[in-house]
């Protein structure tokens, strides 16, 4: 397969839907993800990823890697993009969606969305597995989407060597160093696929992709791709203007049935791309007052609904007049209470009558009847809570005044688009936290805020366990 890679026009063509083995051009499509992760902020690259004994397992051509070994994500990249590593691209695989199965299913997705038509994919490195399968058509399409839709991480492919952490590591692709303008991209190998190739040459404003799939050894590929990057650049027309391809609509994490997918529009400034909200079915909305006691006449209160604001300060006054209204009703119930036990029971000890704290409302309507009531309700409502009362609620809240900090941003829209991302990945401890973004000198802090101390200490140690920053924020 030859194609324009401006225009995305196929100039030639043999066999290029033919379905084989894709061999090591399947980490394009690991890589195309992690770039997509990092991108969205599912994590970052250096987000320290801890090798598990499958990926550590995985045969030659691997970096080394042992089951256990902590590593940042970026060397995982290098190594896999440059000597093509099978332990690396597992561990991408699995810090990315948590299992190499997962993967493979997030990686069909992504096939699918950029137009690969005829490849599924049942891991993250290449090595031959029934089932999985590519043409040279669908890794020219994806080539040119890693040219493309990441530009800042295409000079990774075009690296003779580099830095992966634990050792230097080596390329196997030649043809960078044999033919003129070639800058990438990847080379595969199995004996079920043969030598395969996917590259990219730049000459001028003119870049060609060609990828060849079986040949007989490397330096037979090696010079059919040769041959086929002469062919375009001798055919393709002269003054095309650059048509990028249209970026996939980002799905992310999707394989939880639970989990729903709404596709929204993009609030980015640019305003061109879409974004996904993935909101958990099951989710618990709303946080339910306690109900009255049995045998009070005191009217239902309505559930008060603490919705989640980016204004803490705001949602304190809010609960707070919520918590003043409440307690006019709380106190009118205690107030009738005495007088229905006395009724049922005959006179009560004096040790068990308690004093009751009215609020000068409800006093002020036991002493005028029914229009004292709505005028006094009607005060309540419009008048701020006394200090006192506040501290009050504050002291028997259980605690509430811790939070957790997950990471800061170089911009407020990327800050709340992280903290979305977490509170959907760990809703059982961050739900009724208050998701707040504080502009600092360095940045955007992103953070949780109303939790005790104790559910704050929880939620860290959950989301570090998925490789989430976090550390916990004391009260101030």
């Amino acid at each position: 397969m030859v194609m324009d890679a401006r225009s995305g026009q196929v100039i030639h063509a043999e066999n290029a839907d033919t379905r084989l083995h894709p061999a090591s051009l399947t980490k394009m499509m690991t890589l195309y993800i992690a770039f997509e992760a990092v991108e969205h902020g599912e994590l970052s690259m250096d987000t320290v990823v801890t090798v598990s004994r499958n990926a550590a397992n995985e045969p030659p051509s691997k970096l080394g890697l042992k089951a256990g070994q902590k590593i940042k994500l970026r060397y995982l990249v290098r190594a896999a993009a440059v000597k093509s590593a099978n332990d690396a691209a597992t561990a991408i695989g699995e810090a990315i969606s948590g299992s190499e199965a997962a993967f493979a299913r997030r990686m069909n997705r992504t096939a699918k969305n950029l137009g690969m038509t005829r490849s599924t994919f049942k891991n993250a490195h290449g090595l031959t597995e029934e089932g999985h399968l590519s043409t040279a058509h669908d890794m020219t399409i994806l080539g040119r989407h890693l040219i493309y839709d990441y530009s800042e991480y295409y000079g990774l492919f075009s690296r003779n060597a580099t830095d992966a952490g634990v050792k230097t590591v080596y390329s196997h692709n030649k043809i960078l160093q044999t033919y003129k303008g070639a800058d990438g991209i990847k080379t595969g190998y199995t004996r079920a696929a043969g030598f395969n190739l996917v590259a990219s040459a730049e000459r001028g404003r003119e870049r060609i992709i060609a990828t060849v799939f079986g040949g007989a050894s490397t330096p037979a590929r090696n010079a059919r791709v040769a041959e086929l990057l002469d062919l375009g650049f001798r055919n393709n027309k002269n003054n095309v203007a650059l048509s990028k391809p249209d970026k996939p609509a980002y799905e992310g994490k999707v394989d939880n049935p639970e989990v729903v997918v709404a596709k929204t529009a993009d609030p980015s400034p640019d305003g061109l791309r879409g974004k996904t909200i993935r909101v958990v079915a099951a989710a618990v909305t709303r946080s339910l007052r306690p109900q009255h006691r049995p045998g009070s006449e005191t009217p239902n209160v309505a559930p008060l609904v603490a919705e989640v604001k980016d204004d803490i300060t705001s949602v304190l006054e809010e609960v707070q007049v919520a918590d003043a209204a409440a307690a006019v009703a709380e106190a009118a119930a205690a107030e009738a209470a005495p007088v229905v036990a006395t009724l049922a029971d005959g006179a009560a000890p004096e040790s068990s009558i308690k004093p009751v704290r009215r609020p000068q409302a409800v006093l002020l309507a036991s002493a005028g009847g029914a229009e004292a009531t709505a005028e006094a309700l009607a005060s309540a409502e419009t008048q701020a809570p006394q200090p006192q009362e506040v501290v009050e609620r504050v002291s028997t809240s259980g605690g509430r005044h811790w939070g957790i900090n997950v990471g800061r941003y170089s911009s407020s829209y990327a800050a709340e688009k992280i903290l979305l991302q977490t509170a959907l990945m760990e809703v059982s401890t961050l739900d009724g936290s208050l998701r707040k973004v504080v502009n600092r000198k360095g940045g955007y802090d992103a953070n949780f805020m109303g939790l005790t101390r104790e559910t704050a200490d929880l939620a860290c140690r959950r989301l570090q366990a998925r490789q989430v920053t976090c550390f916990m924020i004391g009260p101030s």
